[in-house]
C-alpha cells in the first residue's frame, strides 16, 4: 500500500502536504511488474536459488530454493506481457494488481485491505485429502490452462508449506519512503493518535497499562478472534478489570472461593497409535 502521491515539505510551518498523481496507465503498470519480475530473477540468480540446490545444514532453505523453483522461474523476459483488466499485468508467473483505491477517510475499507494483505497463505476451506492419499487444493480462479485444482503429493505438499515459513528475527510488516521509522519527514506525516481520557489514579500495573502507545489487548483479542471479552456471555451486559493477579497463591485463593479448580486436571497417560492394536 503507497499513498497516491508524494508529499512536500513547507519550509516554516513544520507541516508537510500531499501533493496527489494521477493514478498509472496500464503501460506503467506493465513496466513496473517488468523492473520487479526482473530484479527478482537476478536476486534469486545471486542467492543461487535458480541453481541445483543440494541439501545443506539449513533444511528450511534448501525447501524454499525447491519451492521458487517449481514452477520454472522465467530466465528471460524480453517479451511484453499481454494487457489483461485494468491496471493489471502478468509475464511469466508474476503478477501486479493496480487498481485498487481507498479514501483518505475510508478507515474501515483501509483496515480490510489490510487484512487482506495480512491473510493466511492458504484457505482451509479448499483443502482436500483424494483418496490415492494426494492433497487437492481447489483454486480460487482456474488457472491459464483451465485447472481447478492442484494435485501434490504429501511429502511436495509439506515442502510447499515449509517453503512459507518466514525466518526468524524478521518483521513481516515494513514500512518505506516517508512511512519509515527513521524517515525525516514521518512525524510530520503520520497523524498522531488523539489524547486518551484522563484515567482515574492507578498503581502498580495498572498504571502501565493505561500508555496510549500500544492498542489495548482487549481490541487485539476482538480482532483475532471476533470476541469482545469485556461483554459478559451470560447477560450481555459490560465488565471491566478489577485487578491483575500475578501471584500463583492469591490466584489459587480466590479461584477456590469461587469453587473453581485452582489446580491443573490430571493428564491421561499417552496411549499407542490405534494402528498397533491391529497387530497387538
Amino acid at each position: 500500500m503507497a499513498p497516491e502521491g508524494v508529499f512536500e515539505e513547507l519550509g516554516g510551518d513544520s507541516r508537510a502536504r500531499l501533493c496527489r498523481l494521477p493514478p498509472p496507465d496500464d503501460t506503467e503498470v506493465e513496466e513496473l511488474l517488468r523492473r520487479v519480475a526482473l530484479r527478482v530473477v537476478a536476486l534469486l540468480r545471486k542467492t543461487g536459488k535458480l541453481e541445483e540446490a543440494q541439501p545443506g545444514e539449513d533444511a528450511l532453505d534448501f525447501l524454499r530454493a525447491q519451492a521458487v523453483r517449481t514452477p520454472r522461474l522465467p530466465l528471460a523476459l524480453d517479451q511484453r506481457p499481454p494487457r489483461r483488466g485494468r491496471r493489471c499485468a502478468f509475464l511469466e508467473g508474476f503478477s501486479l494488481h493496480a487498481n485498487t483505491w481507498v479514501h483518505e477517510n475510508d478507515r474501515v475499507g483501509l483496515e480490510r485491505l489490510s487484512n487482506y494483505g495480512a491473510r493466511g497463505p492458504l484457505s482451509l476451506e479448499r483443502l482436500s485429502l483424494l483418496p490415492d492419499g494426494n492433497v487437492a487444493y481447489r483454486m480460487k480462479r482456474p488457472a491459464a490452462s483451465g485447472a481447478t485444482e492442484l494435485v501434490l503429493s504429501p511429502l511436495a505438499f509439506l515442502r510447499r508449506l515449509a517453503a512459507l515459513v518466514p525466518p526468524p528475527r524478521v518483521h513481516l510488516a515494513r514500512f518505506f519512503g516517508v512511512l519509515a521509522p527513521n524517515a525525516r519527514l514521518r512525524p510530520l506525516v503520520v497523524p498522531r493518535p488523539p489524547p486518551p481520557p484522563t484515567p482515574p489514579p492507578a498503581e502498580g500495573p495498572l498504571a502501565a497499562a493505561t500508555r496510549p502507545s500500544r492498542v489495548p489487548w482487549a481490541q487485539l483479542l476482538a480482532r483475532t478472534f471476533g470476541e469482545d471479552v469485556f461483554v459478559c456471555d451470560r447477560c450481555g451486559g459490560p465488565r471491566r478489570v478489577v485487578a491483575c493477579v500475578f501471584s500463583a497463591a492469591i490466584a489459587a485463593l480466590i479461584l477456590n472461593h469461587l469453587r473453581i479448580p485452582s489446580r491443573p486436571l490430571p493428564l491421561a497417560r499417552a496411549q499407542d497409535p490405534p494402528q498397533l492394536h491391529m497387530y497387538a
